[in-house]
């Protein structure tokens, strides 16, 4: 009669432990989805700001040349395309960075861009209102602006003995922010909005969800159907969506005069969320960094004389093909030291336990 009494009690209160236990698991592991989404956001804006930075320290360099403000000076298409596509491969010899740059005449028509000499003449002022913005200051700008493309323009006037001559434009689309956000797990998408379509005409073949169209020249094919699904409306209003074992957020997307354009939306799979540590761990919150550079992190923040000693020999693994080969001697050191006082079961056991991580190259189109 007692067993019988104290089950009827005792299996309400356990479905109800575990109901409550249920629902604020729910409820932590919410507050982390949303926590890692503003993380993101914070991460993609500073990406995106430096990327900005880039582009404008190359303009304003280019804007400083002497023969590219002669070359403006006297309308001179050949010299111009010659002096830029020098300087543009220059870069890439040396830097292996590619860069697209443009010479803006005063009339807002191209004298000359550094992948082409066919458009020398084009007018941009039809389908270029921000380049209006220059009729009032003398100040160089960076914003995402719709061209014949969409893309981050980093816009400098160039003057000479105070009369303008016109613009140096340097262009970059989304490539290094698209490829930060895929190093972390996270895949991006540029999305214009198709109402911008008639003036955005290099995009017209461009891959359209709903009502956008993708921007980013790389961008990963395998959550498309999943994007077709979402209702846009629906996002907007709860920030976030799940599906299909992915999460799904996004940023509004202005142009340099602060209007709405597009967004740039986020897929996160649900698989990733156990490679960020929980808010308030006291180390990088980002924990899917790569190894060099925590490292490097590891490096500025210890004593080079203590950087290896607080590690246990099974940890020196993962620094041994990271090291900068100044230090490469001190880690020999401590980690000969260290595996010494090991047994031969020791050893076997560490590297048995060892796990191997491959690695597979490929683009993501």
């Amino acid at each position: 009669m007692y067993k019988k009494l104290l089950l009827y009690f005792f299996i309400p209160f356990a479905v109800s432990i575990i109901g409550i236990k249920i629902y604020y698991s729910k409820e932590v592991e919410e507050q982390k989805i949303y926590h890692i989404m503003d993380q993101i956001k914070l991460s993609f804006d500073a990406q995106l700001k430096n990327d900005k930075m880039d582009d404008l320290k190359v303009a304003m360099l280019l804007a400083s040349n002497t023969a590219l403000i002669d070359s403006l000076d006297e309308d001179d298409e050949d010299r111009a395309y010659a002096t830029l596509s020098h300087i543009v491969k220059s870069i890439k010899k040396h830097t292996n960075v590619s860069i697209r740059a443009q010479i803006i005449t005063k009339d807002l028509n191209i004298l000359a861009r550094s992948w082409d000499d066919i458009y020398a003449g084009m007018p941009l002022g039809d389908y270029r209102d921000d380049l209006q913005y220059f009729k009032n200051t003398k100040q160089p700008r960076t914003s995402l602006e719709i061209g014949r493309r969409l893309g981050i323009k980093a816009t400098v006037p160039v003057y000479k003995d105070g009369s303008f001559l016109g613009l140096v434009e340097v262009i970059s689309f989304f490539q290094n922010t698209t490829e930060f956000l895929s190093s972390i797990g996270v895949d991006l998408y540029v999305l214009l909005d198709i109402k911008h379509s008639d003036s955005a005409v290099l995009m017209r073949d461009n891959l359209s969800i709903k009502d956008y169209i993708v921007s980013n020249l790389t961008y990963n094919y395998n959550h498309i159907q999943t994007l077709k699904k979402i209702d846009f409306k629906k996002l907007s209003q709860l920030q976030l969506i799940h599906k299909d074992k992915k999460y799904i957020f996004y940023d509004t997307m202005y142009n340099g005069a602060m209007e709405a354009i597009g967004k740039f939306v986020f897929v996160l799979p649900q698989k990733y969320i156990a490679y960020f540590r929980n808010p308030e761990d006291d180390i990088s919150y980002l924990i899917n960094v790569t190894r060099s550079s925590l490292y490097k992190v590891v490096k500025e923040q210890v004593p080079q004389n203590k950087l290896y000693e607080q590690y246990k020999a099974s940890k020196l693994i993962a620094f041994q093909n990271i090291i900068s080969p100044e230090d490469k001697q001190e880690f020999y050191d401590v980690a000969y030291q260290k595996f010494d006082t090991l047994t031969k079961d020791e050893l076997i056991q560490m590297l048995l336990q060892k796990k191997v991580t491959k690695k597979i190259n490929g683009k993501i189109r």
